[in-house]
């Protein structure tokens, strides 16, 4: 069997232990959380989300397996194109894009009646673009700080066309940009003196912008509601505290969540309190540990490289995979306001599984050429 996987399986072991873990834990949590819907939309039948869901895991771990085995040198040729693309679609979609909860980020694929999250493909497409013209700077202080007027204009644009209507994905993209820039040796009196205009105007257009200004009064609101103190007012994360608290050490048992009749997408943006209320505190440390070992390994996979863009594209992938894991549990305990930002392959729905499997799969490339690229020398050692 170990020998089976490895010969089909490439790249970090952890990180495919992570995934199948992720795999499972999901399958049994979105259907204990979905049957409420089930019973209001789908006549009782509890299994019809599971399977929904399940069928799109079982694409992300056929794109996983895919992009896992092609080169990940294609992604550097192919960057400039992918971010232009992904602009294109943030442009349609601001234009023409299918209005959900008052918030306008979803496309539809003509024909197919498949709807996406074009900010999910931006986040992916500037990663990629940051990465490629990092590491194609890197030869002297001098080029890298050419480099930065135009890797931060490429992600003020893009940030701006996602800002107005999901407000916490521009914030979370943004600032996993800001770590890799970070990472990637870029001088810090120039990049701090740029963060601290966009911070000042920022601020600014977000106080004086009007309430009908795409979410922004939703954002407002949920700050307001985050930092009041009056009972009732925040009840999502009223919800949510009564799941966790009730939780104790080890849960209530699979299926037994009782908030999940009450709390707003229990199956995604609070999708880790009925974890914690099911599995306990061990099983909400158990899957916090799985994305920090996630991370640890990205760590890994960067020390282990020997070019420079392939140790930015994974550690900017692995960083906003799990920065918005981290960000969905805060919300969860109630450490940050309500963001509606899922857990990465663990929350119901399609782009945000599809997304984070493409993560997966070009990470777990890198990985694979590394472990072959290691071979290779360890055999010339070997007969030399």
């Amino acid at each position: 069997m170990i020998e089976w996987f490895n010969t089909y399986f490439k790249g970090d072991k952890y990180i495919w232990l992570v995934i199948v873990t992720l795999f499972f834990s999901s399958l049994l949590v979105v259907y204990s959380s979905t049957g409420l819907i089930a019973f209001r939309y789908k006549g009782g039948d509890t299994m019809f989300y599971m399977m929904r869901h399940a069928r799109f895991l079982i694409i992300g771990l056929i794109i996983i397996y895919v992009l896992h085995r092609l080169p990940y040198e294609i992604y550097f040729k192919w960057a400039n194109a992918i971010y232009l693309g992904a602009l294109v679609l943030l442009v349609i979609t601001l234009l023409v894009g299918v209005t959900k909860n008052e918030a306008t980020r979803w496309l539809e694929v003509p024909g197919l009646g498949f709807q996406f999250q074009t900010s999910d493909f931006a986040k992916f497409a500037l990663i990629m673009f940051i990465a490629k013209h990092l590491s194609a700077n890197q030869k002297s202080e001098k080029q890298l700080y050419e480099a930065l007027d135009l890797m931060l204009w490429a992600s003020i644009i893009v940030v701006s066309l996602i800002l107005p209507d999901n407000f916490s994905t521009a914030f979370l993209l943004f600032f996993s940009v800001v770590l890799v820039l970070i990472i990637g040796r870029i001088n810090l009196r120039k990049l701090v003196r740029y963060l601290t205009v966009i911070g000042i105007v920022g601020i600014f257009l977000f106080v004086v912008a009007g309430d009908n200004v795409g979410r922004i009064a939703t954002v407002k609101n949920r700050m307001s509601s985050f930092s009041s103190n009056e009972p009732g007012v925040n009840y999502q994360a009223d919800m949510a505290k009564i799941a966790i608290s009730t939780g104790g050490l080890t849960g209530k048992g699979p299926g037994k969540s009782t908030q999940r009749n009450f709390l707003p997408q229990p199956y995604s943006d609070f999708i880790y309190a009925i974890i914690i209320e099911e599995y306990g505190f061990i099983g909400g440390a158990l899957i916090l540990f799985l994305y920090l070992l996630f991370l640890y390994r990205v760590g890994r996979i960067v020390q282990q490289s020997k070019r420079t863009f392939q140790a930015f594209l994974a550690i900017g992938l692995g960083l906003s995979l799990v920065l918005q894991a981290l960000i969905n549990m805060a919300v969860a305990v109630n450490l940050i306001p309500v963001t509606g930002q899922t857990l990465p392959f663990v929350s119901m729905g399609g782009t945000s599984i599809i997304f984070s499997s493409i993560t997966f799969g070009i990470i777990l490339s890198i990985s694979r050429t590394l472990e072959e690229e290691a071979a290779l020398a360890k055999l010339k050692r070997a007969k030399g």
